[in-house]
């Protein structure tokens, strides 16, 4: 690259995510590994896929999204989905990776959001939701051409809005979130319960494209409360648009089928039927490019995404 670029960092539950990115949204060494579950090899995998992406590059700033709840002024992270990061100081654990140079944490949804709004599906809107549907489900908001992290930096978390207080208990400790129904694991296990015997989520949206019953109706109860939760949020954020990634939305019509079904018998008021939802465009790299954007936008790491 003959620009300046950031290093761009995309962690979750599922994988970790790293490339070079320049001004115009382009990247260069691209490279993902699985998340491991154990701390010491989570730590071990963070440090060599950084080393391998940067080579002899000295990035202009680091952005690091990362599953939430993320901590940003303080820049420790207690993902939900990472039970071996609690309170774990993520900016620092980088900054020993990238020393001297800015590091900027944002949770990794409103990173994807950030992304699509920039170079995928949400240009042009003044106002989206971004989710991803993945390992877990998570929201990022931009408001008025704006990331809306809100004053902690978790706002837009939509899968734990409750879509049932009577409903299933979620791994954030409340019962009935929307993640407990549409996230890909709680999908799986659900229908595993009804008998289907496969046990991953491409699976079940294969089995489910084929017509499975069990598998179509795991993809209508998860569907129905991700409705559910863009219809709470649109009411008191009045978005334009809802631009949905992850592995799980990569199912393509299984998913969005019956979102929309539900979305059209569920909304009421006029301002939320009028939102739109549409798949990311960006694919696995909305994370990265959000990451990036707010990466360069941001004056110094503690003011990073306030306006």
């Amino acid at each position: 690259m003959g620009q300046e670029v950031v290093l761009a960092v995309d962690i979750g539950g599922t994988k970790l995510a790293a490339g070079l990115v320049d001004a115009e949204g382009q990247v260069q060494g691209h490279a993902e590994v699985a998340t491991p579950a154990d701390g010491s090899l989570l730590d071990s995998a963070l440090r060599g896929l950084l080393t391998s992406v940067l080579g002899d590059v000295t990035p202009r700033a680091v952005g690091l999204a990362c599953a939430g709840p993320v901590d940003p002024l303080a820049g420790t992270v207690s993902p939900v989905n990472i039970a071996a990061w609690r309170d774990f100081p993520l900016v620092d654990q980088v900054s020993d990776i990238v020393p001297d140079v800015p590091v900027t944490l944002v949770g990794d949804a409103i990173a994807a959001a950030v992304g699509e709004h920039w170079r995928g599906a949400g240009q042009g809107t003044a106002s989206m939701l971004g989710i991803v549907v993945s390992t877990g489900v998570g929201g990022g908001l931009v408001l008025g051409g704006l990331a809306y992290p809100g004053p902690s930096g978790n706002a837009g978390h939509v899968g734990h809005v409750v879509a049932d207080p009577a409903g299933p208990l979620c791994v954030c400790g409340a019962t009935g979130c929307v993640e407990a129904y549409a996230s890909g694991p709680s999908m799986v296990g659900w229908a595993r319960e009804q008998g289907w015997t496969g046990s991953t989520a491409q699976a079940l949206a294969a089995d489910a494209a084929r017509g499975d019953a069990v598998a179509v109706a795991a993809f209508d109860r998860g569907t129905r409360a991700l409705a559910r939760g863009i219809i709470d949020t649109a009411t008191l954020c009045d978005v334009d648009r809802v631009v949905i990634g992850g592995g799980v939305a990569a199912a393509g019509p299984v998913l969005f089928e019956p979102l929309r079904r539900h979305l059209a018998n569920s909304a009421t008021l006029s301002f939320v039927r009028r939102v739109t939802v549409e798949p990311a465009a960006l694919g696995r790299h909305s994370g990265l490019l959000g990451a990036a954007r707010t990466a360069f936008l941001a004056p110094d790491p503690v003011t990073a995404l306030r306006p």
